[in-house]
């Protein structure tokens, strides 16, 4: 009886809350009429909701979760399709350490590498078809990108735009040059509006990211039924995360910074209540390369991103791993708030972009900003810059392989690349949340350079195609960069699969230590049986600490999982980069 009495109350909470968020962003549509609309466009024929809300847990994630950021075409060979290359590459090198892959845009598109898309409901023929995509869902948790804030100047829907043809002649966020848009909040220094010609005349269509990618206009309810459909589209093939892209900029208002406004999380709410609903386990995920508060917000009251990226880590672990001190790092960490229950963070330190500095704004000093893009060019890396709205110009993102990266400190080279970039993605598999791997993280790839020549972009630079017969001789020698590399990850990927204190929500507390050479963490699982004190030495030179500053409890048995070193008397030493797993237990 309390089954069948709690379904009415259920479906009432849907319908309330889904009204709700349609108001919100289109209060000048007949609500209940686009109610139904939005149920038939992600429940279509066949498909129907579950009877209830699926409650926020720690069940959709475990110390098991880990991804893979890649290309479809990140492995090719001149032969074979690059998505069964992946798939190759996915089972014979990371199957038992890696269960999830994020394939970056594999649709059609003319520029910027997949996120300038032509059809969202197509696989790219040069990757592969939709047969390719399902049979590397069938192994691992698919992660797709939904790139709703705009799409190519050259695809059938900017095409039927330019024509006025229904319902695509309303599809396109239009304004005009005279409108103060002075406030606009954007990543790019190109012009803002661009000037197209119509069946009807000229237009000025706005372009967050670049004239080959035209922003959509969410006020149209139909561009959102849209993107609802391929949704459904995505999870009928295997998509088990959806990945939304740029998702701040998606609302525009003239006038405003036409970021984060109130309608953008009303709709990544109405998302995720669809998600809640969905039969299929479905996990929400926003891209929003943004500072700490902003970042944060789009976990709303448990009700919007399931899950975040930590913008914030890939700047700081860089800094800290630049000048041997994780003083910047500690502290941002001790103020970083615990996931709320059903929500997780996704830590990394790489990704098809650069390395993202306005996360780091109010973390690091202009200083500190400074000494890390002066190693960065060093080594050969580039910076992009965004615009301000004064006119002015600030580096948005580092562009170069986190891998070369780490081959030098403030201090210059030394003999440390390898053990120092281990570190750093030690890091980030001990911190709470999902770890992250860019495939070039994991294959150790050097920066770029002649992509960049060939190709005209600064992220070029991070987005190398690796022969797979090349790829395949390097791993299979062992003392190449490559081997080293993938090998050593691999391997404290498997212990951490196994330890109930790394699950994504377990307890985690920030030691301070007087030294900051070694950046400290506690980790202790759900049920309080397992704790892990993770220490990392971001340092070249040799560290001892004294034990009881880790507050070991004196009648278990302490072990360093990376070494299977028994933890024993009055200090704990750490040779330059490395780093120690200390544990009451392997669990």
């Amino acid at each position: 009886m309390k089954h069948q009495s709690d379904q009415p109350a259920d479906k009432a909470t849907f319908n309330r809350l889904l009204a709700a968020y349609v108001a919100q962003i289109y209060p000048e549509r007949d609500t209940l009429s686009l109610c139904r609309d939005i149920s038939d466009a992600f429940w279509p024929e066949g498909t129907h909701r579950r009877k209830r809300k699926r409650k926020p847990g720690n069940s959709m994630w475990s110390q098991h979760d880990a991804l893979l950021i890649t290309y479809g075409n990140s492995i090719k060979d001149g032969a074979h399709k690059p998505l069964d290359l992946l798939n190759d590459f996915l089972c014979r090198y990371l199957e038992g350490t890696i269960n999830g892959v994020h394939i970056l845009p594999f649709f059609p598109f003319t520029s910027d590498d997949g996120f300038a898309v032509t059809d969202f409901r197509a696989v790219n023929p040069q990757l592969g078809d939709w047969a390719d995509i399902n049979r590397i869902a069938d192994r691992f948790k698919l992660m797709s990108d939904l790139v709703l804030n705009h799409v190519s100047s050259q695809g059938a829907w900017f095409n039927a735009y330019r024509q006025r043809q229904a319902p695509y002649d309303r599809f396109f966020f239009e304004a005009e040059p005279s409108n103060d848009l002075s406030m606009v909040v954007r990543p790019r220094t190109t012009p803002l509006l661009q000037e197209i010609e119509t069946s009807d005349g000229p237009r000025h269509v706005w372009c967050t990211f670049s004239h080959d990618q035209i922003d959509l206009d969410f006020r149209n309810p139909e561009v959102l039924l849209e993107f609802l459909r391929i949704i459904r589209l995505h999870m009928d093939n295997g998509v088990q995360i959806i990945r939304l892209d740029a998702v701040a900029f998606v609302w525009k208002e003239i006038g405003s910074p036409s970021i984060h406004l109130p309608q953008t999380h009303a709709i990544v709410k109405l998302i995720r209540l669809l998600c809640d609903y969905a039969v299929e386990p479905v996990i929400l995920l926003t891209e929003t390369n943004v500072p700490k508060a902003e970042n944060l917000s789009y976990f709303g009251k448990r009700d919007e991103a399931h899950v975040i990226y930590n913008f914030p880590l890939p700047p700081l672990i860089l800094h800290a791993m630049m000048t041997g001190t994780a003083a910047h790092l500690e502290n941002w960490q001790r103020s970083m708030p615990p996931a709320p229950l059903g929500c997780a963070y996704l830590n990394f330190t790489a990704s098809h972009d650069g390395i993202g500095m306005r996360p780091a704004e109010g973390l690091l000093s202009e200083m500190d900003q400074a000494a890390v893009i002066n190693v960065v060019k060093r080594i050969g890396g580039l910076v992009s810059m965004r615009a301000l709205p004064d006119g002015g110009e600030a580096p948005y993102e580092l562009n170069t392989t986190f891998f070369d990266a780490m081959s030098q400190t403030v201090a210059g080279p030394d003999t440390y690349h390898i053990d120092r970039f281990i570190c750093s993605q030690t890091i980030v598999m001990s911190l709470e949340g999902i770890p992250a791997f860019y495939i070039h993280s994991m294959l150790a790839t050097p920066n770029d350079h002649a992509g960049v020549k060939k190709r005209g972009m600064n992220r070029a630079i991070n987005r190398h195609r690796w022969d797979y017969g090349d790829l395949r001789a390097k791993l299979a020698q062992p003392d190449t960069p490559q081997a080293q590399v993938l090998d050593g990850l691999r391997g404290r990927l498997r212990i951490r699969q196994e330890q109930l204190a790394f699950h994504p929500n377990a307890t985690q507390f920030t030691i301070h230590m007087d030294d900051h050479r070694i950046f400290a963490i506690w980790r202790q699982s759900l049920d309080r049986q397992q704790s892990i004190f993770a220490l990392h030495n971001v340092s070249a030179e040799e560290v001892e600490i004294p034990a009881l500053r880790l507050n070991l409890i004196g009648d278990e048995d302490w072990v360093d999982l990376l070494s299977n070193e028994a933890i024993t008397g009055e200090t704990v030493t750490l040779a330059p980069y490395q780093c120690r797993w200390i544990s009451n237990g392997d669990y």
